[in-house]
């Protein structure tokens, strides 16, 4: 395993934010196998999806806001604010990981995936990714 980097992302709230060209940055020119990517946060997520058509991502999110919705009076768990835990069962149910593959220095994405940051709070943040290589 060969240490990448960390990606650092700044979001302005909930929302997808596309990382694709930041990870396939980090790789060398003859890398080969797994880039594996952790999310160190537990109220942001990881996800690949559609990188064409912007209405698929505020389908998700309206998707996302119906499943666990802010202020939910069933919620325990607010201590900073009316979006703490919906932004923790968000984080559960989809990833904190993603393993692409990587052939001559180039992750092996679909034409139309993208690797995506999901940010599930409503206020600003800096989140980090820290990306490995498995060879």
């Amino acid at each position: 395993m060969a240490f990448l980097g960390t990606i650092n992302c700044d979001t302005d709230g909930k929302g997808l934010y596309e990382l694709s060209s930041q990870v396939q940055n980090l790789l060398p020119a003859d890398a080969e196998g797994l880039c594996h990517l952790f999310i160190r946060h537990t109220s942001a997520s990881l996800v690949i999806t559609e990188n064409a058509d912007p209405t698929v991502h505020s389908d998700l999110e309206n998707f996302m806001s119906h499943l666990a919705p802010d202020g939910d009076p069933r919620y325990q768990h607010t201590a900073e604010g009316p979006d703490d835990m919906s932004a923790h069962i968000r984080s559960v149910l989809t990833k904190s990981e993603l393993n692409i593959p990587v052939k001559a220095g180039h992750l092996l994405l679909g034409v139309w995936q993208g690797i995506y940051l999901w940010e599930h709070r409503s206020h600003a943040k800096r989140r980090s990714v820290v990306c490995t290589l498995l060879a």
